[in-house]
């Protein structure tokens, strides 16, 4: 079966759940994937260009998901059973969508977080590997 890669924003909260459970349980789960709709609002971009814009989106949600203004961006991205995820909302941003089943901690590939508090960017993101769930928890 395929794969999707998704990018989930996430605030300390839900790190600390992920890193607690192993899971993040919720159903649906809001996340930015390379949807259709992404590809036809970027027609000249190639598969590079759509994931980065999926992420930046993903980065986008998670600054209203922060605690506190100038808390640190937290963004997982994991690869999902390509039948996990329905498209979002038309009102939402084009690669938009959701995740019909518990996201377990083993699809997670790795973590982008924002160097500095506060940041809006997508300049200066730290990357890490999944492994380094307890690393990214406590930068948060």
């Amino acid at each position: 079966m395929s794969q999707t890669r998704i990018y989930v924003p996430l605030n300390s909260a839900r790190l600390r759940e992920l890193n607690e459970r192993r899971t993040l349980a919720e159903s649906p789960l809001a996340a930015f994937a390379v949807t259709s709709r992404l590809e036809r609002s970027m027609p000249t971009g190639d598969e590079e260009e759509w994931e980065y814009a999926a992420l930046c989106d993903a980065l986008e949600a998670a600054s209203w998901l922060r605690e506190k203004q100038d808390a640190k961006r937290v963004v997982a991205a994991a690869d999902v059973e390509a039948d996990w995820v329905k498209a979002g909302g038309e009102a939402s941003a084009p690669s938009a969508v959701e995740v019909t089943e518990s996201l377990p901690l083993p699809r997670i590939v790795s973590f982008h977080i924002d160097e500095s508090p506060g940041a809006d960017g997508a300049e200066d993101l730290l990357w890490y590997d999944a492994t380094e769930l307890d690393e990214v928890t406590r930068l948060v």
